[in-house]
């Protein structure tokens, strides 16, 4: 696995050389600094395709210069780079990079907002979450360009969990949101930077880990240091996007803002392919995690302490009530709808 520490020996190096000998036509080439929350494994699938055809679309006219997880700057400040024009765009969810908006809570994974990845897409796209998104973001000055979805969320770790029970105690490292739902059932949530989860498994500082799915607890390596893997999960995918300086964007031809949206969407079709078919296939193929479940009589625990969740947060903003409102009529309609949008 490439590690940040080799990444930066490398990659930094070549970027460095890149910034002391700048091309022919550096003076007329629009440059950016794209900051990810992956670090150099992931991103290899979550970002770096779409970002090398862009660059190689845009040629002499743009080039985004892509950075991995904590490279410019920690994980938990890139809103706030961002925002000053530090960075100027970022691929996140709301939750890590500490957005200030009432529509963080909902990044990354909020508890059973989905139940598989298509979901997320129409969510924003057909039932108003893109609207919200935007307004929100114009607000702190910065464009949401789109969002879209990741894996689900799931426990890989050290030892069994076959019962809530077995979920005392463990420290987990997870995302703000579902580190604060899942703390009801004695999860001790923990913030680590994203290079030294599997170290901090290693060494015991970490029990286990609830920040994705299968897939890629094999591609970063977590697969190495786990042994188990839950099968039920608290989403069905994680909502992410892409973000830019406003101020930045706006001084991007319109042609080039066009293509980087059709580059993003190809991203985000990417991740529905990759992960749909990698969670199955790892499951039934990987031969490095055991898999665990809690049986579905005592997981309706979890899945009806989700609906409290939803109405205490509904009730800190109208914003918040309006997001949650929108995940209720859907699930609903889904649920109305039967069979293959949702089962039992």
């Amino acid at each position: 696995m490439t590690t940040r520490r080799k990444f930066l020996t490398t990659a930094g190096v070549g970027a460095a050389a890149s910034l002391a000998a700048p091309a022919v036509h550096a003076q007329s080439t629009i440059r950016w600094r794209m900051q990810t929350y992956a670090g150099g494994a992931l991103a290899e699938h979550v970002v770096k395709p779409a970002i090398d055809s862009f660059n190689k679309i845009a040629g002499d006219e743009m080039q985004i210069e892509l950075y991995y997880a904590d490279q410019l700057v920690p994980t938990g400040e890139l809103f706030r780079a961002m925002q000053r024009g530090t960075i100027d765009a970022v691929q996140s969810d709301d939750d890590s990079m500490a957005s200030p908006t009432e529509v963080t809570v909902f990044g990354g994974y909020f508890p059973f907002a989905s139940r598989y990845s298509l979901d997320v897409p129409v969510l924003f796209n057909q039932y108003g979450l893109n609207e919200i998104w935007a307004e929100e973001y114009a607000k702190v000055g910065v464009k949401h360009i789109s969002a879209g979805a990741w894996d689900p969320c799931h426990f890989a770790t050290k030892d069994p969990i076959n019962s809530l029970a077995d979920l005392r105690g463990k420290r987990v490292f997870t995302f703000p949101t579902a580190g604060r739902f899942l703390a009801q059932f004695g999860v001790v949530p923990v913030t680590l930077p994203w290079e030294d989860i599997e170290v901090a498994v290693q060494t015991g500082e970490l029990d286990g880990i609830a920040w994705s799915g299968i897939t890629e607890d094999y591609t970063v390596g977590w697969a190495e240091v786990t042994n188990y893997f839950l099968t039920n999960n608290i989403s069905g995918a994680w909502i992410g996007h892409f973000f830019a300086n406003q101020d930045r964007w706006n001084e991007v031809p319109e042609r080039l803002q066009e293509l980087m949206k059709v580059c993003f969407e190809q991203s985000h079709y990417y991740r529905q392919w990759w992960y749909w078919g990698g969670e199955a296939a790892l499951r039934v193929h990987g031969d490095k995690l055991q898999l665990t479940s809690i049986p579905d009589e005592e997981w309706d625990q979890v899945e009806a302490a989700a609906q409290a969740f939803w109405d205490e947060i509904a009730a800190e903003s109208e914003t918040k009530a309006k997001v949650v409102e929108i995940f209720k009529q859907y699930n609903s309609d889904m649920q109305k709808a039967g069979r293959p949008y949702r089962y039992g």
